[in-house]
């Protein structure tokens, strides 16, 4: 009678004696199957149960009995059925069982003929995918992947199906994972698993096919051109946006079709993109549906606008949609927050009226503090204004936005804050709005006391982003942000390893530099010094190289600060321009250095550092004949800076570059058909022949 009641009793008993931990052991099958089945009867639901039991080391004792194809199969059953319940525990219990090879053996076990064990590994399969945090992504051999697709078929039943899509869906994490379960086949039998009839099945594998199509172009295509029963996949995918079909399915139907487009698979002028994903979204951020589900549209909503200003003007036609993302931010949702500012930055990105538009809507932003679906929504905010002024303008306007803006760049949940920069960042390129609704809330205040603490890589990047819009000449933000030490801070980021980062510290200092003050200048070059200066020259990212080219550029114009410059630092930009010109550069690239000697040349005493060197006299000659027209004219742009007879020593410049051939060199190069270096020729020869 006691063996009757021994499977139901609590595991209270276990944690006081070893019998049944004793009975695992136990060479009598009976005793070892009834000791399983109240382990696993104990430790569902109980993370302190599963505690218990793991800390007495039963999971290698699990994993034999499992793999042990000698043992009874309801041993085997019940071993692997513990395996997944253990496996609902703590990511430390997830951990403990992958490292004991459960994963290989599970997969093994599919090879094997017992129905009823193979849909237990399934599930166990599915389980440990779910609750993995990326220890998961190695375990996958292509044979494996092939087994697991086999599941598929229609024979099979709903159970695994649906664990095959759950598990291939957790295990896509990024393009090796993609590209393997493209070769595996994965693209057409997905697509064949839209046709079965359960929301079980469709909804991970749509999640599967949205994981394989994310920023992996090949694949999308793949996955684009497959069909169903004579339906291409994209057309099935619109059917699911369809009222009738559950909200789940309805949003990762629109997941899937963004990840295809933003991929490149499907073009934005594509109907499935404009009318049908499109209003799906909108319609499912508004007010009557979950917030969660309103959380998910709205990000959705914000990758697919991120980049496109039509698909961003077309969103923001419905003054709906901004006021229903503004009523998320008053959720206590984190993820809702961050989901509706982005939505926010990438509709006001391009378009200044739908900035406008956006910052007028009544009753966005009533408060940043809350928890799980916020961000989401600060990201629909983001995508919105991302191109267009007008919906930038409508965002900021939005009541209370800019409050709420500056609340999340101090909210306590990490995900919030990068939500509300990248947000900030959008609506940050409405000159209108940094002169006016900027200033007002003095936004940057919040932003450099997240820059000048320690803040997390993709964070900093964001702000340090913003802070090159706030930074532009005509933002009353500069100055205070110069006395907050903005220079030091920018010039600290131009030395990070990562690439973004100094990239945007180069760019804010480039932006600081225009028509600054000479004092701000010389606080630039101080900041950075010459040996930053030259690394940043060097860089192997040209987008760096082109900024510093261009701080450079700034920092020796206009004419009233050339002369000052030069003499205080002329022979360092002297070496940092002939660097590049002697590099093997673009034509781009010393089109920039050439006019930075445009610059220097405009200067009354700062052209004595051109005329003395003969090496770059030398350049300026060889430019004057290169094949690239761009650099023909910016060199010959430069001579006539020289020569302006008007200025004190003209006649001995004259002199000396007819000399080295510079006439004849512009006579030869009159009959070019190109107009604009035509007219600097012309220029050039003029100033020549009136001496």
């Amino acid at each position: 009678m006691l063996s009757d009641v021994r499977p139901f009793m609590t595991f209270m008993d276990v944690e006081h004696s070893r019998s049944y931990i004793d009975d695992l052991y136990s060479s009598d099958p009976d005793k070892c199957l009834t000791s399983l089945i109240c382990i696993k009867n104990s430790v569902i639901g109980s993370n302190r149960q599963k505690e218990s039991v793991i800390a007495q080391g039963i999971v290698p004792r699990l994993v034999q009995l499992l793999k042990d194809r000698n043992r009874k199969a309801a041993i085997r059953l019940e071993s692997v059925v513990t395996i997944g319940s253990l496996a609902k525990g703590t990511d430390d219990h997830v951990e403990l069982l992958i490292n004991c090879g459960t994963v290989p053996l599970l997969l093994d076990i599919l090879e094997e003929n017992d129905p009823l064990l193979i849909d237990a590994c399934l599930c166990c399969l599915r389980t440990l995918s779910q609750q993995d945090n990326g220890r998961f992504r190695t375990s996958y051999s292509h044979i494996h992947l092939q087994k697991l697709l086999s599941f598929t078929e229609p024979e099979e039943n709903i159970l695994r199906q649906s664990c095959v899509a759950s598990i291939l869906s957790s295990l896509c994490k990024g393009a090796p994972e993609q590209n393997a379960l493209s070769s595996a086949g994965a693209a057409q039998v997905l697509t064949n698993m839209l046709g079965i009839c359960q929301t079980a099945v469709r909804i991970p594998t749509l999640t599967c096919l949205a994981a394989m199509a994310f920023e992996n172009r090949t694949v999308a295509e793949e996955i684009a051109n497959t069909t169903y029963k004579d339906s291409k996949v994209t057309t099935i995918l619109a059917r699911l946006l369809s009222r009738d079909k559950p909200i789940e399915m309805q949003l990762e139907a629109a997941r899937c079709l963004t990840n295809l487009h933003r991929a490149g698979a499907i073009p934005s002028y594509d109907s499935v993109i404009t009318f049908r994903t499109l209003p799906c979204l909108v319609r499912l951020c508004q007010i009557e549906h979950l917030t969660p589900h309103r959380a998910a549209a709205a990000n959705t909503l914000a990758y697919l606008t991120e980049v496109d200003s039509e698909l961003q003007q077309t969103t923001a036609i419905s003054n709906q949609l901004i006021g229903a993302l503004a009523e998320l931010l008053n959720s206590n949702n984190v993820l809702a927050k961050q989901a509706a500012f982005r939505a926010y930055a990438s509709l006001g990105a391009n378009d200044e009226d739908i900035r406008k538009r956006i910052i007028e809507t009544n009753r966005l932003l009533v408060g940043l503090d809350g928890d799980w679906d916020q961000h989401r929504h600060v990201r629909a905010f983001a995508s919105l204004g991302a191109n267009d002024e007008d919906i930038r303008k409508r965002i900021i306007e939005t009541n209370r936005l800019m409050e709420r803006v500056v609340d999340g760049l101090g909210d306590p949940n990490e995900g919030v804050r990068l939500a509300a920069i990248r947000c900030l960042h959008s609506l940050s390129r409405s000159v209108q709005q940094l002169r006016t609704t900027f200033q007002d809330h003095s936004v940057w205040r919040p932003l450099m006391a997240l820059l000048t603490g320690s803040p997390p890589l993709e964070l900093l990047s964001a702000a340090s982003s913003t802070l090159c819009n706030l930074l532009l000449e005509f933002s009353p933000a500069k100055e205070p942000m110069l006395q907050q030490g903005a220079v030091q801070l920018l010039a600290t980021l131009t030395t990070r390893s990562e690439p973004a980062l100094r990239l945007n510290g180069v760019w804010a200092l480039m932006n600081l530099a225009f028509q600054a003050e000479q004092r701000v200048k010389s606080q630039i070059l101080t900041a950075l010094g010459t040996d930053q200066i030259f690394r940043l020259l060097a860089d192997s990212d040209t987008r760096i190289l082109m900024k510093t080219l261009g701080l450079l550029r700034n920092l020796v114009s206009p004419r009233v600060h050339t002369d000052a410059m030069m003499t205080l630092h002329g022979p360092q930009v002297m070496q940092a321009v002939v660097l590049v010109l002697e590099g093997p550069h673009s034509p781009d690239v010393k089109e920039q250095a050439l006019c930075i000697l445009a610059n220097i040349a405009d200067g009354e005493r700062a052209k004595d550092h051109i005329m003395a060197n003969e090496d770059v006299l030398k350049k300026l000659t060889d430019y004057m004949t290169h094949p690239s027209t761009r650099l023909q004219t910016a060199s010959i742009y430069c001579i006539n800076n020289l020569i302006r007879q008007e200025e004190p020593g003209a006649a001995e410049r004259q002199l000396r570059l007819r000399e080295m051939g510079v006439v004849n060199i512009l006579k030869q190069i009159s009959t070019t058909p190109d107009s604009l270096l035509y007219e600097k020729v012309m220029a050039a020869l003029v100033q020549f022949t009136e001496y």
